[in-house]
Order: C-alpha cells, then sequence, then structure tokens
C-alpha cells in the first residue's frame, strides 16, 4: 500500500466511509457539503493508497488495510518537542552527593552532565550512583563527572525527529531516557541540552493520540499542550541552577 500524508478532508471521508460504506461519491460529497467533481482527487488518492474500494454501481467500501496505516502515520506525526520534559541536568564539577540528592528531589531516573560551557557531557543513572555509593567512601568529595557516561556513547534524541523513531532508540538501546539536544551555533559537537524524553512521554503521546477525535488542541491534543505548558513553565521558574540555560 501507498504510504502518504492524508489531509484533514482525506481523514473524514474515511470515517464516513467506515460508518456508512458502501457509500457512493454523490452521497459523500452531499455530506461533506462539496461537488462531486472537487471530491474526485480525494476518493482517487484515498482508493490508490488502498484505504477505500470502489465497485461499480454500488460505492465505496472502507478496504480496512488502512487503517494500521494511518494510526502509524499519526503516531510517526508526533514530535519529540510537543512532548519532552524539562531536562533536569547538573555540572560535571558538583559531587556524587550533590547528584544523589537531585535525583532523589526531582525524582527521575537520570541526571544530564553539563560541562563548564553548559554543553552535554555526559548521563549518570539510578545505578551509576548505587555504584558509586557502595564501599566507605566520601561522595562529597567526588565529581560526579567521575562515573558518568560520557559523549559520544550517549544517546540523544532532537526536538524535531518524531516520537515513534525516539521510543525505538529507548527499546534497542535499553535506557530509561534520551537527552533532547540542539546544535550550538559556532560548536563544533556541542549540544545543548532543552528537554529529556522517557517512557512516559512515550505514554503521553499515546494518551494524546486517543483523544484525538475528541480534542482539536494542535498539535497531539490536550496532553501535549499540557506538556509544552508544564516545560515552558518549568524553564521559567528555575534560576537556582537545576536547569542551566
Amino acid at each position: 500500500m501507498i504510504s502518504i500524508e492524508l489531509t484533514p478532508r482525506q481523514r473524514e471521508i474515511l470515517r464516513i466511509v467506515k460508518e456508512q460504506g458502501p457509500i457512493t461519491g454523490e452521497k459523500i460529497a452531499e455530506l461533506l457539503g462539496l461537488t462531486r467533481a472537487t471530491l474526485r482527487p480525494d476518493l482517487a488518492i484515498l482508493t490508490m493508497a488502498g484505504y477505500l474500494e470502489a465497485r461499480p454501481r454500488v460505492g465505496y467500501f472502507y478496504a480496512g488495510r488502512g487503517e494500521n496505516r494511518i494510526l502509524l502515520e499519526r503516531i510517526r506525526s508526533f514530535k519529540v518537542k510537543d512532548f519532552h520534559a524539562p531536562p533536569i541536568v547538573i555540572f560535571e564539577s558538583e559531587s556524587v552527593y550533590e547528584a544523589i540528592v537531585r535525583l532523589f528531589l526531582e525524582d527521575v531516573g537520570t541526571l544530564y552532565i553539563l560541562d563548564k560551557d553548559r554543553l552535554l557531557a555526559g548521563v549518570v543513572s539510578r545505578k551509576d550512583l548505587l555504584r558509586a555509593a557502595l564501599g566507605n567512601k566520601d561522595l562529597t568529595k567526588i565529581p560526579v563527572g567521575v562515573i558518568m557516561t560520557r559523549m559520544p556513547h550517549i544517546y540523544t534524541t532532537t526536538p524535531e525527529e518524531s516520537v515513534y523513531d525516539a521510543a525505538k532508540k529507548l527499546i534497542v538501546h535499553e535506557v530509561d531516557s534520551l537527552p533532547v539536544v540542539v546544535p550550538r551555533s559556532g560548536w563544533v559537537g556541542g549540544w545543548e541540552v532543552v528537554g529529556r524524553f522517557t517512557k512516559t512521554t512515550v505514554t503521553r503521546a499515546f494518551l494524546a493520540l486517543a483523544e484525538e477525535d475528541e480534542d482539536v488542541s494542535p498539535p497531539g491534543g490536550r496532553v501535549a499542550a499540557e506538556a509544552r505548558e508544564r516545560s515552558e513553565a518549568t524553564d521559567r521558574e528555575r534560576g537556582d541552577g537545576r536547569s542551566p540555560r
């Protein structure tokens, strides 16, 4: 089946055919308040793509084969930038003790580590901190940069990457979160951290997908809008070093 990006009108045509098929082109046009000639290109595209089947003197049937494709296209259309959470960061010069406190105060599984230029230097997980805490060590004197996983051995995502592709990285690489990064202008290989992508982010995207039929908030519905608002509010409020810019 041909993969295409459906227009709102084409999606509405599919809804009508699925609910009322078999149905003639004239009846579809009447329901949409359009002429048959205006609708003809949309019907041709949907038929060629395998979403609809047309039978002479009967009308259009919903083929069914396109249902999964529609869902996949919607998932692929969701961008990381619409769902990611604010980043939780710490400087590599800060101690392991401070990292442990930050991790539990923020209730996250991973901290992103910044260098002196506020660029991504590494990540540290709960397991890393637990390992460092074993034994009789003074955690206030060990820089978190000593135990972190360093660039370039870090899996990342970008604001423009699809939620689908970012979620695949979580599964394939068996990590709990991905730093959402953008390149810093004028820096070679320098990445600024603008967010975090986690399994909760994926759940939020699926909730947005489920509510699309009853919610017209763009893009991704009310859930995505609320996620963006929380992220923006947190960025405005944090002036205490938890999210250096």
